[in-house]
């Protein structure tokens, strides 16, 4: 899988023009990549995925990886597109300017949070640039947010401003229209004309997060911060729940060890010279889909490098997985 051309062909403007599609913001870690710390401070010999994501232009360099986030593409039936964003991090303005650009995203019409982490909320006090002339300046026409009541008195509390109801004129801060909604996959919401099915996972014990199911036609399950998969939640994007699932989008954090429960992370692990996905393999497995992509990779993931032992994998299991990686768009129809 290459990164994102960076010259569109009229073949591929033309395919975007008429589908929805799927476009990676983000594919890396809290902390996103390159690490800081690696270039500030380097080991003896340095890292080479920091040091190489330096290198090259993030649209021709995979390693460079901010904040895990997606934005849905959806194409209604009458060819109008609405923009859905999945998670808003710490890096949201820099994905503003290297992927909506590129990929010619005019705004963002609904939001929907998946927990109160930094990683997924601090980039709301940037959402006003991605916001369109008519949410700007009239207030029955705000932007959706769609989370839950814990996420909800989290952001009231980190930033009071945005839940006022009363903006004075000139202020760069979004019209943002807050929906709550359930930890329940037997609780679906609307976001922009398209529904999703919460999908509530342990990201460490004792702290649930949000993925989501969607789509009417292909079937798209996104876990973007998942220690544990829940049985609901499981048995919900199973082939026995509501039927195959086209493409499974799954957090892989760090590239040994054994995602147990105890982190808040799930692993990718090397063991005795070929590839074991741990936990990742067992729901890939249990859960019979037709692909699946991996995003929330650390330092430790060499995009080329791993991907080679991805495909490996997949030509053994019989299931496609690969990495991810920022600016990657997918077409799919929704």
């Amino acid at each position: 899988m290459e990164p994102a051309a960076t010259d569109p062909t009229g073949d591929a403007l033309a395919a975007a023009a008429a589908a929805s599609s799927l476009v990676f913001l983000g594919t890396g870690c809290s902390g996103a990549l390159p690490d800081a710390r690696c270039l500030i401070q380097p080991s003896a010999p340095p890292c080479t995925v920091c040091s190489q994501a330096l290198s090259l232009p993030p649209d021709r360099n995979p390693n460079y990886r901010c904040n895990t986030s997606l934005l849905i593409d959806y194409c209604h039936d009458n060819d109008t597109h609405k923009y859905i964003l999945i998670a808003v991090g710490k890096t949201f303005r820099e994905q503003v300017l290297r992927w909506f650009v590129h990929h010619k995203v005019p705004s963002v019409d609904s939001i929907i949070l998946t927990h109160d982490h930094a990683d997924a909320v601090l980039g709301l006090v940037d959402v006003w640039v991605v916001q369109s002339s008519n949410h700007r300046n009239d207030v029955d026409d705000q932007v959706a947010v769609f989370l839950t009541q814990f996420t909800m008195d989290s952001v009231a509390a980190r930033f009071p401003y945005f839940v006022k109801r009363e903006l004075e004129e000139g202020d760069e801060t979004a019209r943002l229209d807050w929906t709550i909604i359930e930890s329940d996959v037997n609780k679906p919401f609307v976001s922009s004309g398209l529904e999703f099915v919460p999908l509530p996972v342990m990201h460490g014990e004792g702290y649930v997060c949000l993925g989501f199911l969607f789509g009417r036609k292909a079937r798209v399950a996104y876990l973007s911060d998942v220690s544990r998969i829940l049985p609901r939640t499981e048995h919900t994007i199973s082939k026995s729940g509501a039927g195959q699932l086209d493409l499974l989008i799954l957090e892989t954090n760090q590239l040994h060890g054994v995602g147990n429960g105890r982190s808040c992370h799930l692993t990718l692990s090397e063991v005795n010279s070929s590839l074991d996905l741990t936990l990742n393999s067992y729901a890939i497995k249990r859960i019979c889909l037709k692909k699946a992509l991996l995003i929330g990779m650390n330092h430790e993931f060499e995009h080329h490098r791993e991907n080679r032992m991805l495909t490996e994998w997949s030509h053994r299991e019989g299931i496609p997985v690969q990495l991810a990686h920022d600016g990657l768009r997918i077409f799919i129809d929704l």
